[in-house]
């Protein structure tokens, strides 16, 4: 084996059983045998009978776990299931070891169509974001609502924080950043993470960290742990210089589920400028700017995210009752992308006021340059729910008109 090669990983059927994932109080963690993958899916019992399903899918080094502070403020909403994706979390990784952003796609509608449970509310953080946008483009029918929290959709101006996460996909990077860091404590790793990840690393409680740090090292202990790191970000780079049909920008066109897009103003993983233009794409957006956040809003803001959430499912449950427009009302689909909308409507509607310097923070990098931190990765979640803040600053417009349908 060359030094560029990845180590080859044993069989899921001989891994070591690692030390056990936390479960927070009120969830469930099960495994799900499925072809070519098994999964472990993290779910809160619903709170009453009748409530619609939801499915929560995490960024690149994250788990379920990043979900657990949304789904709590969920309940009564939804019903919850966050997935652990191949490789990530506590599931093995795939029998046939491919982590392509096609791949996690795959894994996340063959757990939907034997479970039986979608259309659901489909939410994606960054990676998740990549895979939740498949998913809503080439299955329609398995999604009712889209929210996606800071996607990994492509950019052409990558922030220079967020460049390890594309170095991280070549080969070799890997096995050289690891003998780099064999030193490093958890507790520095988890440190680095919070602050790449975090808006302010500071809301983070003394108690999360400390799951979070838990939950690293048993991870670390994991044989596949790197190689599920690397493929997926390698798998991720690769589905940004896709072209045709199947551009991640391409198919967001395509999505026809109503969608929720939350962006951090501090995110300093995906550009707070692709707000507006996801904006554009997605035929029926709301766009919620928290200038605040960072990367993983749903872990620092869950109530505010929620809120958001709640206002999407009201404004669709009232479409539905009206029924579609009639032909003679609807506006004509000329194929342009008009510009979102300026959140007059919604900042009325909810007294929430647009934060003053947003404008100019959507075609500049929210920051240059910020101090070297030891990461375990370039998009690792904390896996702890730590938001207890209400977003103040939020800004939240709707983003009207139809983008064209690509082929």
């Amino acid at each position: 084996m060359s030094s560029t090669e990845l180590p080859s990983v044993p069989p899921t059927s001989v891994l070591p059983k690692a030390a056990s994932v936390r479960v927070a109080e009120g969830e469930r963690l099960r495994s799900v045998r499925l072809p070519g993958v098994t999964l472990t899916v993290r779910s809160r019992p619903a709170t009453r009978a009748g409530l619609q399903p939801a499915l929560y899918v995490h960024g690149l080094g994250g788990s379920s776990q990043n979900w657990s502070a949304l789904m709590a403020q969920l309940d009564g909403v939804v019903e919850s299931e966050a997935v652990d994706l191949p490789g990530f979390g506590d599931s093995p990784p795939p029998d046939d070891g491919n982590y392509s952003i096609t791949a996690h796609a795959r894994a996340v509608i063959r757990h939907l169509d034997a479970s039986g449970r979608g259309p659901v509310h489909l939410f994606g953080n960054s990676l998740g974001g990549a895979v939740s946008t498949r998913v809503a483009a080439v299955r329609p029918d398995l999604v009712r609502t889209l929210t996606l929290v800071s996607p990994a959709l492509p950019e052409l101006r990558v922030q220079r924080t967020a460049v390890p996460t594309g170095l991280l996909g070549m080969p070799g990077v890997a096995a050289l950043f690891t003998r780099f860091t064999r030193e490093w404590a958890a507790e520095q790793r988890v440190r680095g993470v919070m602050a790449l990840c975090y808006g302010d690393p500071g809301r983070v409680t003394s108690e999360a960290f400390g799951y979070a740090v838990e939950e690293l090292e048993r991870r670390l202990r994991l044989p596949y742990f790197w190689d599920a790191m690397t493929r997926s970000a390698r798998g991720l780079v690769n589905a940004y210089t896709l072209g045709g049909q199947h551009g991640l920008w391409r198919q967001a066109e395509r999505v026809l589920a109503p969608t929720l897009l939350v962006y951090g103003g501090r995110d300093q993983l995906v550009g707070f400028r692709m707000a507006q233009r996801a904006a554009r794409t997605f035929r029926d957006s709301r766009l919620l700017t928290l200038p605040n956040a960072g990367h993983v809003a749903m872990m620092e803001y869950p109530e505010t995210v929620a809120t958001a959430f709640r206002e999407l499912l009201e404004e669709t449950a009232e479409r539905g009752e009206r029924g579609p427009r009639p032909e003679s009302e609807a506006e004509p689909d000329t194929g342009a992308r008009p510009e979102a909308g300026t959140g007059a409507t919604h900042a009325a509607r909810t007294g929430v006021r647009p934060d003053t310097d947003i404008g100019s923070r959507l075609d500049t990098d929210t920051r240059s340059g910020s101090e070297a931190r030891p990461v375990v990765g370039p998009d690792a979640g904390p896996d702890s729910g730590s938001g207890t803040g209400s977003g103040s600053g939020a800004f939240s417009e709707r983003a009207g008109g139809s983008a064209g349908s690509g082929s």
